[in-house]
């Protein structure tokens, strides 16, 4: 019984630990810190948390790593790490947490967009899975527009008893970090496009080099290279790149050691229950944004965010139902 729930408990632990890298993130980035230089610290930490799991997991069974390997895996961190966490953390900057986590769930439709013209995806349009697909991409992609064009009315909640009077001390002290009502979800679906990328050039490379534990490690060292490059060019002053601020050093440890960690949990589940299965808890990490956001970070909920929240978890799913129906009917 325990073995069976295994997968489940850890997948529930895996979106808590999402959940709160998106709400410290949005903290750290309220209190200055430029976006650049926290991937790039981001991207050390979890090189040096994910060396040691490579080599003492993998050392005996790893492949030969090639030159087409290796380029893979720069292909790789540049558009699963880099460019993913640099869209991502700005347009969390000039969204919120929760936004950021609903247009995640775009990710399972853009993915089967690009992954058509490549050959690793089928539409079927004429059975009832390929129509569940198609019509869950126009879901999610209506979702996405209607939270990115559409505000409305703020939804009237009750004030929250836990409210952390540090989170509003510090997005008081960044007035840059206020909402945009296209620039940030823009930026974020450019986030989830960088990760579908990542996709696919990971299904490839995975044919020929099955060790995921030492491509992570691999993949976090050329990013934290570029990413500290990339940082060093944006932020000349080297107190910029300090963490004495507590919120800055926590989520730069958070963000390398639980996004590393977590990469590993679902790839062990995924060997577990498959990919739909893991793809399947994705919305559960809007929800505990959602609630955690009202509760410390006292943030508004307006129509537009509620709707397209929804459309997008609907359409999610459709997406995920039509692509088990696909497996089923060619098991």
């Amino acid at each position: 019984m325990v073995r069976e729930l295994l997968p489940c408990l850890a997948m529930i632990l895996v979106q808590f630990g999402f959940a709160g890298m998106n709400l410290i993130s949005k903290l750290a980035l309220d209190s200055g810190m430029n976006p650049f230089v926290l991937v790039a610290y981001r991207q050390i930490f979890a090189a040096l948390t994910m060396s040691p799991f490579a080599y003492f997991r993998e050392r005996r069974t790893r492949p030969r790593v090639t030159l087409r390997i290796l380029c893979q895996i720069f292909l790789s961190s540049i558009f699963g790490a880099a460019m993913n966490q640099f869209l991502f953390l700005l347009g969390l900057k000039y969204s919120t947490p929760t936004i950021a986590s609903a247009l995640g769930n775009l990710l399972p439709a853009i993915t089967f967009i690009i992954a058509v013209p490549f050959g690793l995806e089928r539409v079927g349009i004429k059975r009832r899975s390929g129509q569940a697909k198609v019509l869950g991409t126009i879901l999610c992609v209506g979702g996405a527009m209607l939270m990115s064009l559409y505000k409305g009315r703020l939804i009237n909640t009750m004030e929250s008893s836990i409210h952390w009077r540090y989170a509003e001390t510090m997005q008081q002290r960044d007035s840059s970090s206020e909402s945009n009502l296209f620039l940030g979800p823009l930026l974020l679906v450019g986030s989830c496009i960088s990760w579908a990328l990542w996709f696919i050039i990971q299904a490839k490379m995975t044919e020929t080099f099955a060790a995921p534990y030492s491509s992570t490690a691999l993949l976090c060292f050329m990013a934290s290279i570029q990413c500290g490059v990339i940082g060093i060019c944006v932020e000349h002053n080297i107190s910029g790149w300090s963490l004495k601020s507590h919120i800055r050093l926590i989520t730069a440890l958070y963000g390398g050691a639980v996004g590393s960690l977590s990469i590993c949990i679902m790839t062990w589940c995924i060997e577990k229950r498959g990919p739909l299965y893991v793809a399947m808890f994705n919305p559960l990490v809007l929800v505990i944004v959602a609630v955690m956001g009202w509760a410390i970070l006292s943030e508004k909920l307006y129509v537009g965010s509620a709707l397209g929240s929804a459309l997008i978890v609907v359409g999610l799913y459709a997406v995920l139902w039509g692509k088990e129906k696909e497996m089923d009917q060619k098991a």
